[in-house]
C-alpha cells in the first residue's frame, strides 16, 4: 500500500508512467469509465477548498466509482474534538482511499501513519500540494511536450504558496531547469528552499519586477496572495494586488510563453488575459481530472491495459 504526501513520494520513471496514463485517459475515457466500480474515495478536507475536492470527486466518479466526505472540519467530528488519527481509522472502515486537506502542515501524514487505506495529501497548510504539482506537470508535458529545457518565472506569494512549494521540488530533478522567482521581500521564497537550489547548483534569480523579466519565460506560473494565510489584515490588503497580469505585460512575451495558475484567482490575472491562447489555466483544471484519475488507478492498483 502506497500513500502520496509529497511529489517526490514517486520517482521521475513512475511519474513518467502515471502521465503516460492520464494521457490515455484523456483520448480513450470510455475505457475507463468503470475501472473502479465498487471503490470508495473519502474525501476528507478541514480546509476550504473548489478545484480539488470537486477534482478528486470527479475522477473517482469519471472511473465508475463512489463519494463520501466532508467539505469542512465544522461538518465533521473534528468539531468534537477528535483527532486526525481517529478520523483515519474510522474512514479506513468506510473508504478504499482517501485524499484529505488540513491546515496544519504534516496532518496527512499522521493519518497515513495510522490508515489502513492509501491516503493522499490534498494540501497541508503551507507545506505541500502534490496532486496540484502533478496536475501543473501534466500541463506542461501536454502542452510544451517536455518537463526540461526551460525557464520558468513564479509570480506572487512564493512565501506561503504550497503550490509554488511542491512545483520547485519536483522540476529540480529534470535538466536544463532556470528558476525565475518574482516577489516583493515580504513574500519571497522560503531560505530552505534558496539552499537546496544552491546545493544542486540550480541556477535561479530573485526579482521584484515581472515586466523585467517576461521576455525570458517559457512558463509563467500566477500565484494569489492567500489572504487565509495573514495574520495580519493590513499587510493582505497591502500586498494583494502587487502582481497584475493584463495584455500590456502578455504583450512582452514569448508567443509560444504558457500562464498557468493553480487558482482560484483573485485580481492577479485580468479577465481580458483569459482570451489569449497562451493563458492555459483552464485547460489546466482538466488535466487535474485526468491526473488524478490516473492516481486513484495506481495508488488502488487497478490495472487498465494501454
Amino acid at each position: 500500500m502506497r500513500h502520496l504526501m509529497s511529489p517526490l513520494d514517486f520517482s521521475v520513471e513512475e511519474l513518467d508512467k502515471l502521465f503516460m496514463l492520464a494521457d490515455d485517459i484523456e483520448h480513450n475515457p470510455a475505457k475507463y469509465a468503470h475501472a473502479c466500480a465498487g471503490k470508495k474515495l473519502a474525501t476528507c478536507f478541514y480546509e476550504p477548498s473548489t478545484r480539488t475536492r470537486l477534482s478528486f470527486e470527479s475522477a473517482m466518479l469519471n472511473l465508475g466509482g463512489n463519494i463520501l466526505g466532508f467539505s469542512d472540519a465544522g461538518s465533521s467530528s473534528a468539531a468534537k474534538g477528535e483527532s486526525v488519527s481517529d478520523t483515519i481509522r474510522m474512514i479506513s472502515c468506510y473508504a478504499d482511499i482517501c485524499a484529505m486537506r488540513h491546515p496544519k502542515e504534516g496532518a496527512p501524514m499522521v493519518a497515513a501513519t495510522k490508515s489502513s487505506i492509501p491516503v493522499i495529501n490534498a494540501g497541508d497548510g503551507g507545506h505541500q500540494h502534490p496532486t496540484q504539482t502533478l496536475t501543473d506537470l501534466l500541463t506542461i508535458r501536454a502542452i510544451k511536450g517536455r518537463l526540461n529545457n526551460f525557464t520558468i518565472g513564479l509570480c506572487g506569494d512564493l512565501k506561503f504558496g504550497r503550490t509554488v512549494h511542491s512545483l520547485i521540488n519536483a522540476l529540480v530533478r529534470y535538466d536544463n531547469i532556470n528558476f525565475v522567482f518574482i516577489s516583493p521581500d515580504e513574500l519571497k521564497i522560503p531560505e530552505y528552499i534558496i539552499e537546496m537550489l544552491r546545493e544542486k547548483s540550480i541556477p535561479y534569480r530573485e526579482v521584484t519586477a515581472l515586466e523585467d523579466v517576461m521576455s525570458e519565460l517559457d512558463i509563467l506560473y500566477m500565484t494569489r496572495v492567500q489572504r487565509e494565510r495573514f495574520f495580519n489584515e493590513e499587510d493582505y490588503v497591502r500586498l494583494k494586488d502587487f502582481y497584475i497580469l493584463n495584455k500590456e505585460k502578455m504583450e512582452l512575451a514569448k508567443d509560444d510563453m504558457i500562464v498557468l495558475h493553480p487558482l482560484p484567482r483573485v485580481n492577479e490575472i485580468s479577465v481580458e488575459v483569459d482570451d489569449d491562447p497562451r493563458a492555459v489555466y483552464f485547460r489546466q483544471v482538466q488535466y487535474g481530472v485526468y491526473v488524478r484519475m490516473a492516481l486513484l488507478l495506481t495508488l488502488l492498483e487497478i490495472k487498465v491495459d494501454y
